[in-house]
């Protein structure tokens, strides 16, 4: 069961309220090149985010809002540090949400002069506390980053938002370690219902931060906590709601493109499962369509998953037969032709449905 939250409005995105688990990223091009952010926003939307942020490190990079926002369609999440200033240029450019800090913005009047412009313009703010900028008044004696310690450094910006009257704040408490971030959400989620921001920042590259993330997200999802996701890895954004999407997915919260069912292969296996689930998944990953694939090797497992599956190769020695529907549609396609003929099927198949 999902934790209740209430509703925050971004742009035309609902996050919170018993709404779908929403996809974010953030983009690493320089912001003030409105060329190339536009074109990394527009790569991310057709990967699947529903939410970007851009980074406003200056007043050129809040202007440049204004000529992203010509550009795309997709709610822009301005991510301010240090000035409060940028907060209020950002929010005249019309950004669609605030991040901000209270680990670098800790004076309270200013906090609130943010807070008093975002309610004008009806703009909500993202509490995003992490372990690795977090205010040195919440460390331990020892200057140890506790579940605690983070769950207080946003209660107490928070606090300073509801008291000018501002309700619309989402939360994030992140941490590249695992066990940290889950028990500081879990116990943040008791606090208050305001939508909660899921992710682990700086998890490491390629494998670790891909399992990092899942294990850290997916937990929390697990026990109903999330209302939003941005997966924090290095490189390109379209990886991180690649890997969001499949977090989602594989927890059943959101059906969006191909699901694969693979082989782990074994003696049994009479096809190269690995080489041909590379190629259909490269030509049909871009599907956007909720379809179920499934690549089995042999017909222990292999035959129940090609019935219930919406397609599916079943192997044999040197040869698979094509399911459509679960049904049997091409009997004995010999292997180097399965992928061809399998990803024709499937496109087929999908166009007819549309």
């Amino acid at each position: 069961m999902r934790r209740v939250s209430r509703t925050v409005r971004v742009g035309d995105v609902l996050l919170g309220g018993g709404n779908p688990v929403v996809v974010q990223t953030m983009t690493n091009t320089d912001t003030r090149d409105v060329l190339a952010t536009v074109d990394q926003i527009r790569a991310a939307v057709r990967a699947g985010a529903e939410i970007v942020r851009v980074a406003v490190p200056d007043h050129e990079a809040a202007q440049a809002i204004r000529e992203i926002k010509r550009e795309v369609a997709v709610p822009l999440v301005a991510d301010i540090h240090y000035d409060h200033r940028l907060a209020l240029a950002a929010l005249e450019a019309g950004a669609d949400k605030l991040r901000l800090n209270p680990g670098n913005i800790r004076d309270p009047q200013r906090i609130r002069e943010v807070a008093r412009a975002a309610k004008e313009k009806g703009v909500p703010i993202r509490v995003g506390v992490n372990a690795g900028s977090l205010d040195p008044r919440f460390l331990t004696k020892g200057k140890e980053v506790t579940p605690e310690a983070l769950v207080q450094a946003a209660l107490w910006e928070i606090e300073l938002l509801e008291r000018e009257g501002f309700q619309d704040v989402v939360v994030s408490l992140k941490a590249h370690d695992v066990p940290l971030t889950v028990e500081a959400n879990r116990l943040l989620a008791k606090e208050g219902d305001w939508p909660i921001h899921l992710g682990v920042t700086e998890p490491g590259p390629e494998l670790e931060g891909i399992v990092k993330s899942a294990v850290g997200i997916g937990v929390l999802l697990a026990e109903g906590i999330g209302d939003t996701l941005r997966v924090s890895l290095p490189g390109d954004p379209v990886r991180e709601v690649a890997v969001a999407w499949e977090i989602l997915r594989a927890l059943g919260l959101r059906k969006r493109g191909p699901t694969f069912v693979v082989c782990p292969t074994c003696g049994r296996t009479g096809i190269d499962i690995a080489g041909i689930a590379a190629e259909v998944k490269r030509r049909l990953s871009s599907l956007e369509k909720p379809v179920t694939l499934a690549i089995m090797g042999c017909p222990v497992n292999g035959l129940g998953e090609a019935e219930r599956a919406d397609f599916a190769i079943l192997g044999g020695k040197g040869f698979g037969t094509i399911y459509a529907g679960g049904k049997v549609l091409l009997p004995k396609v010999p292997e180097e032709r399965l992928a061809e003929e399998f990803v024709r099927v499937v496109l087929e198949e999908v166009k007819a449905d549309a």
